[in-house]
């Protein structure tokens, strides 16, 4: 029989954790980062990074910032990373969803990311949780590969799980 994880979530507190975080993404994502740029965006905004972790191993990280863009207060994907021996598990969505949660209590009006047109994985990950393809970015990555632009609107398109759980036990 396989193991079964306990997958444990959590905040990201400590600087100690920056080493684990940029193993994870490093790993996963095409596209390589300088320590400042995980530091920008940890240190920033520290309450939009989260970790998962099967016992003492990390095994995802989603980091994310939220801001003003034109006249509306963006939340933003920067990276979100899985070991591959934890896929399919459904690790990247809840790390999604704790960050959409924290964007939206923080009254995020949209979320949006990008991701390569390419990654069918993490664009139907997205699409699931309600994310549409807003721009196809052409050559984005430094690899040459296109990117898709995906978009949540926070205050018209998403449901909250409160609302959703009250939908499904009334029928």
């Amino acid at each position: 029989m396989s193991h079964i994880p306990n997958i444990q979530y959590s905040e990201y507190n400590s600087e100690l954790q920056l080493p684990h975080i940029i193993q994870l993404i490093e790993n996963d994502l095409s596209e390589p980062y300088s320590v400042y740029t995980y530091r920008y965006f940890i240190h920033n905004w520290p309450n939009l990074c989260f970790l998962a972790m099967d016992g003492d191993q990390y095994v995802g990280v989603i980091i994310c910032k939220l801001d003003r863009h034109k006249d509306r207060l963006r939340g933003y994907i920067a990276m979100l990373a899985v070991s591959k021996t934890h896929r399919k598990m459904s690790i990247g969505s809840n790390l999604v969803k704790m960050a959409i949660r924290a964007m939206k209590d923080m009254d995020a009006d949209e979320v949006v990311l990008e991701t390569e047109y390419t990654n069918l994985g993490a664009l139907g990950l997205y699409q699931r949780l309600g994310f549409i393809k807003d721009k196809r970015l052409y050559r984005y990555y430094l690899n040459g590969v296109d990117a898709f632009r995906l978009k949540l609107f926070c205050k018209t398109m998403v449901q909250d799980e409160e609302v959703e759980e009250q939908k499904q036990n009334d029928s």
